[in-house]
């Protein structure tokens, strides 16, 4: 009696199971049917998403183009190829970047504006040779056609201890006037210096005591 219960039981038990595993087969689609008759359209791309793709794209180009044009400021840039300690070795920041970049050419500016000023100079000094060149050749061709003019004129010697005479007497009025103490002090007593003992009058009478004192080699 006892193992006609257990079978009992046990029959009961899988034909639960059936009845559980029928009803949810039953319970799903057939799929298959449906899949042979669902035929897959091809995706088409919306309005929205073409512009946000085209906004992607060009922001994506932005984004390149501004990373090339740093890559391009530290290639050219000196100071931006120059070890900086104080950021040890990360990697320039775009601000440092633009900054060396400013600093850069504000001091290329500063020596074209020097360069030029150089140059102009040298223009100068070029026009004041070509003048005394042209002076000399006149000297020498006046030389050349009237050899025996300046026989009488003052010798060399005579017009340099004019000029010492005149030197120094100025030397002694710019001697006791003017203090080396600093540049300052310096620049301040040439000035008034000059206005005091380089006038016309004051020049003049230099130049006619010296004459006097030589008189005897003048003539």
């Amino acid at each position: 009696p006892a193992l006609l219960m257990e079978n009992a039981r046990k029959g009961s038990i899988v034909s639960r199971a059936n009845s559980i595993g029928s009803t949810s087969a039953s319970s799903v689609p057939n799929t298959d049917d449906e899949d042979s008759d669902y035929h897959q359209e091809p995706y088409k791309e919306s309005y929205k998403d073409q512009r946000r793709r085209v906004r992607t794209q060009a922001e994506q180009k932005r984004r390149d183009a501004i990373k090339k044009g740093y890559d391009d400021l530290q290639a050219i840039v000196p100071t931006c190829e120059q070890q900086d300690f104080s950021i040890g070795s990360q990697k320039l920041s775009k601000v440092i970047v633009l900054q060396k970049t400013i600093d850069y050419i504000q001091f290329l500016h500063k020596e074209k504006k020097k360069q030029e000023e150089e140059v102009s100079t040298l223009r100068k000094d070029v026009m004041a040779l070509k003048i005394m060149k042209v002076n000399y050749e006149q000297i020498v061709k006046a030389h050349q056609d009237n050899p025996n003019e300046g026989k009488d004129q003052v010798s060399d010697e005579v017009k340099f201890n004019v000029f010492q005479g005149i030197m120094d007497s100025l030397f002694q009025s710019f001697n006791a006037s003017i203090s080396v103490t600093s540049f300052q002090e310096l620049s301040a007593c040439v000035f008034s210096w000059i206005e005091e003992h380089c006038k016309p009058q004051t020049l003049r009478d230099i130049v006619i005591g010296v004459l006097h004192q030589l008189k005897s080699q003048l003539y």
